[in-house]
């Protein structure tokens, strides 16, 4: 359902539709549920369902519930192992004694184990031993906190309308989505293919999309400009990647499609022929993907046939990095700076290596031609160079590289850190043309202070979806007595086992311990016991007392066996905050800070960690996988390997939303959100909006933030 997405995207409830009449009660109602999932309806949400008919109010209402539920992951019953947890939990070694006790005693008290036992066969081990209502019933209610969270839903306009304003801002979007933004963002599509359209698609995985949605509804295509573009929609509609990263097995295409593709094809290459040079890098898909398209029949478009001669070889155009290429190994860096200065993106992408690598006598050229293509680039591409030269004074403890799948590699880090004067030079200059691009706001601008601390969106890619997720490198502080992070997951076909860790770290990234199903308690922090099958769904908790624990803190969800993260039918990591007063069943909503999927490529997930700092606990999104083995995952196996990324992270210097609320200073007021509300309209920038904001205001949130990024 469409209104259930823009829910969770948003948190803005399209308006009803339906007939007027007395739907007060199901709006107390209404509100009531929500306050149970630590969300709270808007006036104006609870006004207009109070306005509706008993039907559609009920309607209106049963969405929203059910949306936010899912939100933090309160639409599935999360059991736990120990029925007591955290309290009654046994000690690890008692425990595995008790199991095997209780494989004795099966046998009538005479069986003789074997020599070799495997500790996870043993009766009772890896599977609930309670139900879920005699769960609850172990556990009191939950004491309600000051700190509880509680989230505002905003009513928003016609369904129409909210699909329209969404798609225009996903499709325009100046930076990349991940997986669930594309799916929505074609789901969009769909339904507004025939209304109003973006005037710029920048990203061109987006361009992807879209066109995937008019290539099959017969619409004309959109913002093909490059033949990498005509590729990418081929990938797209084989249900394969658009991005390019991992090869896509072409499924056939009807000769209606083979035409479009083939007019796309032969209108880029008769416009430009130089962009023929992008073939060669993709040469084997393209081979591919002419067996699907049969170009040789299709006379009337021999630009398009020239494509498949330079995939073959029959053809050669050395392609802009390719002369580039040639330039640097000849010791040419100025003339390879020359050549790129076609490409600005480019050009900056390689501005580090660029140099570095020039001799003196050059530098200044690079530098003219650096300072040249800033006028042209993405605002993207800028900021993401602002933040690259801002840490290379020094040496990295380690280098990370993160794909877009978001497994992670170390390496060290060679670089000659770059001169400061220079890094100053670029800095000022990079300051002055994003702070040129962003736009002067009407309106004061009121800002959460919450929300400075958020890196800036550059990449949808390196971030997973689900609630109060942040962007890589994004901190967020931490209240509270402890920190209760959840995993849940449940298998499609085949016995799944899922183990959430935590290890423990000092201030120099050293181990300092680890809890685990091997290790249930360790310095005050308590796991929820082992769960080997997830048939129906399973859940796994570990409490983190904060006053006890080590200076990092890094849960972690291990796959000992079974499906992948992106095979199973469901998974996800979250963390709960609760005082040292507060019970409870494990799981409660209301005390919910974020919950993310767990959809990234490896065995082994690391969502985010928690460091101590002079002002208390915060909370740092790591949003990474690493590679593991096939079977037989722990922690005692990866702690050095997490170590290394998890300083990676914590180290360096991610821009954010402070950055530009810093370049809009000179040029407008800046006002402090304390939680009162302003007078007159104001923009207001935040992880969440206010009930109550003057009418004529407009709101930053996290769903919007990457709109702030200058295209």
């Amino acid at each position: 359902m469409l209104e259930k997405l823009i829910i969770k995207r948003t948190l803005r409830v399209p308006a009803s539709t339906g007939e007027a009449g007395d739907g007060a009660p199901v709006a107390r109602q209404l509100d009531a549920a929500l306050l149970d999932a630590g969300f709270s309806a808007s006036r104006a949400l609870l006004e207009h369902v109070g306005t509706l008919a008993p039907g559609p109010a009920m309607d209106l209402a049963a969405t929203a519930v059910s949306a936010v539920r899912e939100l933090v992951g309160d639409h599935v019953r999360h059991n736990a192992y120990f029925i007591g947890f955290p309290d009654d939990v046994p000690d690890t070694v008692e425990f595995w004694l008790e199991r095997l006790r209780a494989a004795v005693l099966t046998g009538g008290g005479d069986q003789v184990l074997p020599a070799s036992v495997n500790l996870l066969d043993l009766p009772g081990y890896g599977t609930y031993q309670h139900t879920y209502a005699e769960l609850l019933s172990a556990h009191n209610a939950l004491i309600a906190s000051a700190g509880d969270r509680l989230t505002v839903l905003q009513l928003g306009d016609a369904a129409e309308v909210e699909a329209e304003r969404l798609y225009l801002s996903l499709a325009g979007s100046a930076t990349p989505h991940g997986e669930a933004d594309l799916a929505l963002l074609s789901e969009l599509a769909v339904a507004c293919a025939d209304g109003v359209q973006p005037a710029v698609i920048p990203v061109r995985e987006n361009r992807a999309v879209l066109n995937g949605v008019r290539l099959v509804l017969g619409r004309p295509l959109v913002a093909v400009d490059t033949t990498t573009d005509v590729l990418r929609l081929a990938c797209q509609v084989s249900h394969g990647d658009p991005s390019l990263v991992t090869p896509t097995r072409f499924r056939a295409f009807p000769r209606r499609e083979r035409r479009v593709l083939l007019s796309a094809l032969d209108a880029v290459v008769a416009a430009s022929p130089g962009k023929l040079g992008d073939v060669a890098s993709y040469a084997e898909r393209w081979k591919r993907l002419g067996e699907r398209l049969h170009p040789h029949e299709y006379p009337a478009w021999p630009h398009a046939r020239q494509v498949f001669e330079v995939a073959r070889g029959e053809r050669r155009v050395p392609s802009l990095a390719g002369r580039a290429e040639a330039a640097i190994r000849d010791g040419a860096v100025g003339r390879a700076a020359t050549v790129l200065s076609a490409a600005p993106g480019l050009l900056l992408r390689s501005a580090d290596r660029l140099l570095r690598q020039a001799p003196a006598a050059e530098r200044s050229t690079v530098v003219e031609a650096v300072t040249g293509a800033l006028g042209t680039a993405s605002g993207r591409v800028l900021l993401s160079l602002r933040e690259h030269v801002d840490n290379r004074l020094t040496p990295a403890s380690a280098r990370m590289y993160a794909s877009r799948s978001r497994r992670a590699w170390i390496g060290a880090d060679t670089r000659p850190p770059l001169p400061a004067a220079l890094v100053s030079e670029l800095s000022a200059l990079l300051d002055a043309e994003i702070g040129g691009r962003l736009p002067v706001p009407e309106r004061p601008l009121l800002v959460d202070p919450a929300v400075l601390d958020v890196a800036l969106p550059l990449s949808g890619t390196a971030a997973e979806s689900g609630f109060a997720v942040l962007p890589r490198g994004s901190r967020a502080s931490v209240d509270g007595d402890v920190l209760r992070f959840f995993t849940y997951w449940r298998q499609r076909e085949r016995r799944t086992d899922f183990d959430l860790s935590v290890l423990l770290l000092d201030a120099d990234f050293h181990t300092t311990g680890q809890v685990s199903w091997t290790n249930y308690r360790q310095g005050g922090a308590v796991y929820s016991g082992d769960i080997t099958s997830a048939a129906d769904g399973a859940t796994e908790f570990i409490d983190v007392p904060l006053a006890a624990s080590s200076d990092i803190v890094v849960p972690q969800v291990y796959i000992y066996a079974g499906e992948s993260f992106d095979e199973v039918a469901e998974s996800m990591f979250g963390y709960q905050v609760r005082t040292g007063e507060q019970r409870g069943a494990p799981f409660d909503a209301r005390t919910v800070r974020a919950r993310s999927e767990m959809r990234g490529a490896g065995r082994i997930a690391l969502p985010m960690a928690f460091a101590k700092g002079a002002d208390g606990w915060q909370a740092v999104w790591l949003h990474l996988y690493l590679r593991g083995t096939p079977l037989f995952n722990r922690v005692e196996g990866n702690a050095f390997t997490v170590a290394d990324r998890v300083r990676a992270v914590v180290e360096r210097r991610y821009l954010t939303v402070s950055y530009l609320i810093d370049l809009w200073r000179p040029h407008t007021e800046i006002l402090t959100w304390d939680g009162s509300l302003p007078d007159e309209p104001v923009t207001f920038i935040g992880l969440h909006a206010p009930d109550g904001l003057p009418a004529g205001s407009e709101t930053y949130t996290l769903d919007r933030l990457s709109e702030l990024i200058p295209e």
